[in-house]
Order: C-alpha cells, then structure tokens, then sequence
C-alpha cells in the first residue's frame, strides 16, 4: 500500500508519526512524505527516521502551502493498490493497517474501509470514535455524512482504493473542511466496510483549529461554500449541502461569539437555514439567545428626555 503524509514544518512531530507506522513496515509498499515548504528540519528527521525504522520513504519537495494540495502530489506519485493518508502530527496505532486489510480481504468489493480512531485534545485521551451508520449503498451515506447524521471520518482512519480515488483530489485553497468534501466525493461511489477497532490517534488542538474560523471569516466560507456546491456533480442533493453550510456557519458563530466579535457572530447565525439535527438546532438556538442577551447588557442606557 502507499502512505501519504503532508507536512510543514513538522520536525517535532514526524518522527514519531513515521515511528508508530513500524509495526506495519511489511505491508507498506511506500510512504510518500510531501515535504510542503517547510522552513525546518521536516526533511531531514524524516529521513533519518525512515532510515532507522526500515520504512520506505520518499520525501516529495512541493510549494503547495496547503494540505489539500500537498496530499494530491502524493496522490498523483502513488502506484500501490490501496493508499493511506495521515497527518504528520497524528500516529497510526499497532495492528490498524493489517485490520483494514482484513476487511477488505472480507469484503473484497469494498474499495473504502472506514475505522474508528482515538481523538485527542491537546495531548488528553477523550474518546473513541467509532463511524457507525456507514453502509455499502455509496449515495445515501455521502449525503448522510456531509449532514452530519454520520460520525465523520478522521484523515487517518480510512483506506481507500487507488481505483477508487483516481482523478478525486481535495479542493485546495480552502481553511477547512476540505477532507470533508474529498471523503464525500469518494462515498459517492464507494462501496464502504467500516472497523470498529481505533486504528489512529486524532491529534486536536481547539486554538489552532478556532483560528482557521477567525480569520477572514466571510472570504473563508465563501470559498468553502463554492466548493461544496460542486458536490451537486456526483449528486448530493442541495438540501444536504444546506445542512452543511448551516453547521459550518455554527461553527464560526460559535468562535466569533467567544472571541467577543458578536458581530460575526450574528452575521452567521441569523443568515444561515436552521441545523436540521435536533442537537444542532437547539446549540443555534441557544447562540441566538445569548447573543441577544449579550447584546442587551453591552447596549448604552437609555437617556431619558429632561433627566438631570
């Protein structure tokens, strides 16, 4: 199989990504890390580590600035019949390559396996991940999955044919949510297994992730929102790509509204179509009324008229 991993600026985290894949060195045919305009030692240690643990690696420079984009270099290079993607500063855990494999060998016309994953926020265990309700008609669990109704898959915890990918690459130039639309694309026409085992660890950091909302947020999502559109193509209804753009302006509020830009926060609340989850809808609904009663208490007092 091959591995695909982006990176910039990973020196501190790439050598124990590529370290947690050793136990899995017999049936990884190549790794190909995207070295993407790195500015330190990225390259190097990986070498150095590839070299120690036996793994395969071929580093790939590119000026991508950009995951989405760093990932599709490698996705281009790969020649083995089954490709994985993991961030460089996620870790694969023992076993969960061979666990894929054995499920697809189980199922042999699934081109998509999905496995659980074990999330971690800022260095702390939460929880496991298990991505119930997937099924093999390939349609309705696209549409299901960019609604949310779904547990969303984690860059790390699927493989995926290299038949199946062929020409599907990630949008590039998006903040966010850009894995989302290339899992989509692919559940569209996959026929999907899923295991139920944690086959990675989700690295999470809520700062660098609420960052990517704060920053030219309107620009940002209306970038995003033209690439979703684009998932009409393989037919996803309208209405699902609605519930998405309503959970992802949530998002945004819900940063905005904490950062004290009530603002923003109104401007993607109020606009956008109700979440259609119940959990969804009453988290909107609870935004809505703490920023009105924000708004409220920050309102200057009314001067009343001949008061002394």
């Amino acid at each position: 199989m091959s591995v695909v991993i982006p990176a910039c600026n990973a020196a501190a985290t790439i050598a124990a990504t590529l370290a947690s894949l050793r136990s899995e060195a017999e049936i990884i045919g190549e790794i190909l890390l995207v070295d993407d305009a790195s500015t330190d030692s990225t390259a190097t240690i990986a070498r150095e580590a590839a070299a120690q643990l036996s793994l395969p690696l071929r580093v790939l420079p590119a000026n991508c600035h950009d995951a989405g984009g760093a990932r599709n270099v490698a996705l281009t290079e790969a020649v083995h019949p089954w490709v994985y993607l993991i961030d460089a500063d996620d870790l694969h855990l023992r076993g969960g390559l061979r666990a894929l494999l054995r499920k697809a060998r189980e199922q042999p016309e699934a081109d998509m396996i999905v496995g659980a994953y074990r999330r971690r926020v800022n260095g702390q265990d939460r929880q496991i991940k298990v991505p119930n309700g997937y099924r093999a008609a390939c349609l309705a669990n696209a549409s299901a999955y960019v609604k949310g109704d779904i547990r969303s898959v984690a860059v790390g915890s699927v493989l995926a044919s290299r038949t199946l990918i062929g020409e599907t690459r990630f949008p590039v130039g998006l903040a966010y949510d850009e894995d989302t639309l290339f899992w989509a694309r692919l559940m569209s026409k996959a026929s999907l297994a899923m295991v139920s085992q944690p086959v990675m660890v989700y690295e999470v950091s809520p700062m660098r992730s609420d960052d990517r909302f704060a920053l030219n947020p309107v620009r940002r999502f209306l970038d995003w929102r033209r690439q979703l559109r684009t998932l009409t193509d393989c037919n996803i209804p309208m209405s699902a790509l609605k519930a998405r753009e309503g959970l992802v302006a949530l998002k945004i509020a819900r940063v905005h509204y904490a950062r004290g830009d009530l603002d923003t926060a109104a401007r993607f609340l109020w606009p956008r179509p109700r979440p259609k989850r119940r959990s969804e809808a009453w988290r909107c609904l609870r935004y809505r009324f703490k920023l009105a009663a924000r708004r409220r208490l920050s309102a200057p007092p009314i001067q009343l008229q001949g008061a002394l």
